[in-house]
């Protein structure tokens, strides 16, 4: 794991409640350890922060925190730097997507750090095949709608960094599950021959023990699914301690922007959803079959 890792982002919450439970602002925090607000918040927020153990033990002081907490504190401080150093020694501490920072929006690495973090995706598509099971030739096509004057050089970069993403479904405790609407079948963003070639890959991956794919068809009526924006739920492995990162739901909006949701009741509204959305969806056997005919279509 790279860049906002689980540790961290646990260390961060653990932080901000004793924080607010202390009745401080963010302000009047970093003020006291000499920080802008800003650093401190994206300290909170599991962001890689220049912070000393001297400043984060006068904060716990600033906070009045008792005995026990300061040291959970300093003990989750301590694993979050000494996975740190590891990630240096490896080489890959800035996160794999780094180098291709020009060639996305500012939100996306924050979206890119959770995703190399969790262990189980789930995503819900209306419109689109999901990043993780593009194709090169599909993810060109859809680039181009867009960006038409996009140089080849900088396109080939994009098609890299999306192999990369995807390099993390041959990880055996990576798991996918992904709900797609029938328009996703039948929206052609790309030629029919690359159609083709991308729903024959859809089903073929399907077929792997940790991706599930299911088709909501037209023909179900009307359903949850239908009165929400794709969205995207992932969810993260346990730490230690008892420590629990919470899930969270991406939304990507219109304007290049995104939402990203981590109150618990609207993550269990976006769970009903996806509860919702399977009791409608087509087996995973009907769902290879739909795409295989679809893919026959093109390919006609």
């Amino acid at each position: 794991m790279t860049g906002s890792t689980i540790s961290r982002r646990a260390f961060g919450k653990f932080l901000r409640q004793i924080r607010e439970d202390a009745g401080k602002t963010a302000l009047a925090a970093g003020l006291h350890i000499e920080v802008s607000k800003a650093t401190l918040l994206r300290l909170e927020d599991g962001i890689p922060t220049k912070i000393a153990t001297s400043q984060l033990k006068d904060l716990l002081a600033f906070y009045e925190a008792t005995i026990v907490v300061r040291a959970d504190a300093l003990t989750l401080w301590e694993e979050v730097r000494e996975q740190s150093k590891a990630q240096q020694q490896q080489g890959n501490s800035k996160g794999f997507w780094r180098p291709y920072a020009d060639q996305y929006e500012a939100h996306f690495p924050h979206y890119l750090r959770l995703e190399s973090a969790a262990d189980r995706v789930t995503t819900h598509q209306l419109v689109m095949v999901p990043g993780l099971l593009q194709t090169p030739d599909y993810r060109r096509s859809v680039i181009r709608i867009d960006e038409p004057d996009l140089s080849a050089v900088d396109l080939e970069r994009r098609i890299e960094l999306t192999a990369r993403r995807q390099a993390r479904l041959d990880q055996p405790n990576s798991q996918l599950a992904v709900l797609l609407s029938e328009a996703v079948l039948r929206h052609q963003p790309a030629t029919p021959e690359v159609m083709a070639a991308q729903l024959s890959w859809l089903a073929t991956s399907g077929e792997r023990e940790n991706i599930s794919i299911r088709i909501v068809p037209f023909r179900v009526g009307p359903h949850q699914g239908l009165t929400v924006q794709s969205f995207t739920l992932l969810e993260f492995p346990p730490l230690d301690r008892g420590l629990v990162e919470p899930p969270v739901v991406y939304v990507e909006g219109a304007s290049n922007s995104a939402v990203y949701h981590e109150r618990a009741d609207v993550v269990d509204r976006y769970r009903t959803t996806i509860s919702a959305l399977t009791a409608v969806a087509l087996s995973e056997q009907a769902s290879r079959d739909l795409v295989l005919q679809c893919a026959k279509e093109y390919a006609a």
